[in-house]
């Protein structure tokens, strides 16, 4: 009986530190949340604006796409592109395309690559609802989730920190509308882990655990 007592004593140590670290915040913590209209891309890729975010998302950072577009006919698509806040011209893009098919492709933009497609599927390449997920760490790379599966992973993009963004959706100007209602929701999430106290809960753990095996090894001995 003693023994449980004291094994449920050492537990709780690993237990309240991690409860108590919750209270204090990630100052690098930061958030993007907002809709993207539809008719913001009805333009060509050469007329989007690039709009830059209130933050530079860094170190580690996780984009949720939110497609709520009806599109105006079936070669619609919708289109938005992230850019790196060091490198011009520097973009990661995740394109969407309309029903029946809907066509789902991702391409990179690095300076001496130039414009690489790392991604295409033309059928059902992504399911119509659900969050098109886009997970970055420097250490690991980029991963990718269509809203359905993982379809990119530890993408070696270099270091990238999302500085702005732009969309569009039309081919060429006189192309009928892509999108004629609805929006698209897009909300980025940063922070920089080791910024944020509980990076040591992992410690917490291996020192907790590692007294109540003391103490296990002490009383048998002493038995």
């Amino acid at each position: 009986m003693k023994y449980k007592i004291t094994i449920i004593f050492f537990a709780s140590m690993m237990v309240f530190p991690a409860f108590g670290q919750w209270e204090t915040p990630n100052d690098s913590l930061s958030i993007a949340r907002f809709d993207i209209n539809w008719d913001e891309f009805n333009i060509p890729a050469r007329d989007a604006e690039i709009i830059p975010f209130d933050d530079i998302h860094a170190t580690t950072w996780q984009v949720n796409l939110q497609n709520k577009l009806l599109y105006g006919n079936p070669d619609g698509v919708a289109v938005v592109r992230l850019y790196d806040a060091n490198i011009e011209d520097k973009f990661i893009e995740i394109g969407m395309g309309a029903i029946p098919d809907r066509p789902f492709w991702v391409a990179i933009q690095l300076p001496e690559e130039g414009y690489v497609v790392v991604h295409d599927k033309l059928d059902r390449g992504w399911p119509g609802n659900g969050k098109v997920i886009l997970a970055y760490s420097d250490p690991a790379g980029l991963t990718i989730n269509n809203g359905e599966r993982i379809v990119i992973t530890n993408l070696d993009v270099e270091q990238f920190a999302v500085k702005s963004y732009s969309v569009w959706g039309l081919k060429g100007s006189q192309d009928p509308p892509a999108t004629v209602s609805g929006f698209l929701n897009l909300e980025v999430l940063s922070g920089d882990p080791k910024e944020g106290p509980l990076h040591m809960f992992p410690f917490y753990v291996v020192g907790a655990l590692g007294c109540v095996v003391a103490f296990l090894l002490f009383t048998k001995k002493r038995n």
